[in-house]
């Protein structure tokens, strides 16, 4: 499933497209993704202007000059690509092969800006992805939204506030970091290679982070400077673009081949001076992949 960089990616890559255009008509070609279209979802969105594009987590949001918002989820294998006139604007060179389907292509967003028409075009095989409508004001109160914890990227994520989550939680730490309550988008790959470049392990408890006195150790300290950094290098590779995921023009992220214990079993671990081997374990049904040998 694509991560925060991947759907910041796919953000920044829409925004030159749909920012200050009008949505003239949203084509829904079936009747549901994951779960049905929302009633009257193309009469509700066409004709509206698209004022600007933001991202929460791992949902896209696309927010209309009316005070509502669609929001979009990739699920497994959904993408997105731009079309202006009768080409797709596709270039990049492709490391995996993609779907170019048009069965697949289940929503079309048809769109009049100062460049012109285009279409931007949900293409998803697998069909778990799922989109919705919500007014903006009503958002924090979503059931998609309302639990969620804070962004990884920003300044309410710092180590006091992980104290406080962490503090007498048994919880390996791996499944604390991925639960969404406690930080928002942060998905599995990312959380591997934050533990590794902090040298903590994904089954040490949570709550060993946390001082006597409840503030936070050293150890939390560095990861939550892990956990920044490897979000922000992942974002400005592009995202991962493992499987199914592609950037919007069609070309494919390079941060995969930097990752340093993700997918890389039986083979040396990069910490300088370690010796030890990447091992794969399986967390909540999840792969974790570590260095049982510098990572505690």
């Amino acid at each position: 499933m694509p991560e925060l960089p991947e759907v910041e990616t796919v953000r920044r890559g829409l925004a030159p497209s749909m920012e200050g255009a009008v949505l003239r008509e949203l084509e829904l070609r079936r009747n549901d993704l994951r779960f049905p279209f929302p009633a009257d979802f193309a009469q509700a969105v066409s004709g509206r202007g698209i004022t600007s594009l933001s991202r929460r987590a791992k949902y896209l949001l696309i927010d209309l000059d009316d005070g509502k918002t669609i929001i979009a989820h990739l699920g497994m294998s959904g993408s997105f690509r731009v079309e202006a006139g009768q080409k797709a604007q596709m270039p990049g060179e492709f490391h995996h092969p993609r779907s170019k389907d048009e069965k697949h292509d289940h929503v079309v967003f048809h769109l009049t800006g100062g460049s012109g028409d285009a279409r931007v075009i949900y293409n998803d095989p697998r069909r778990f992805g799922f989109m919705d409508v919500v007014k903006r004001a009503d958002m924090a109160g979503h059931p998609f939204f309302r639990d969620l914890g804070p962004e990884p990227t920003g300044n309410e994520l710092d180590a006091d506030y992980l104290a406080r989550r962490f503090a007498g939680k048994a919880q390996p730490l791996k499944s604390a970091l991925l639960d969404q309550k406690n930080i928002a988008g942060l998905g599995n790959i990312y959380v591997c290679e934050a533990l590794w470049r902090s040298h903590l392990s994904p089954l040490r408890a949570a709550g060993t982070l946390v001082a006597d006195a409840g503030g936070p150790t050293g150890a939390l300290l560095a990861l939550v400077d892990a956990i920044r950094a490897v979000i922000a290098d992942a974002i400005a590779a592009g995202g991962s673009s493992l499987r199914d995921h592609i950037q919007t023009d069609g070309s494919l992220g390079y941060f995969q081949h930097s990752f340093s214990v993700y997918d890389r079993e039986s083979q040396p671990c990069g910490t300088p001076g370690c010796g030890g081997t990447v091992s794969r374990i399986v967390q909540a049904g999840r792969s974790s992949f570590y260095c049982a040998a510098c990572q505690s």
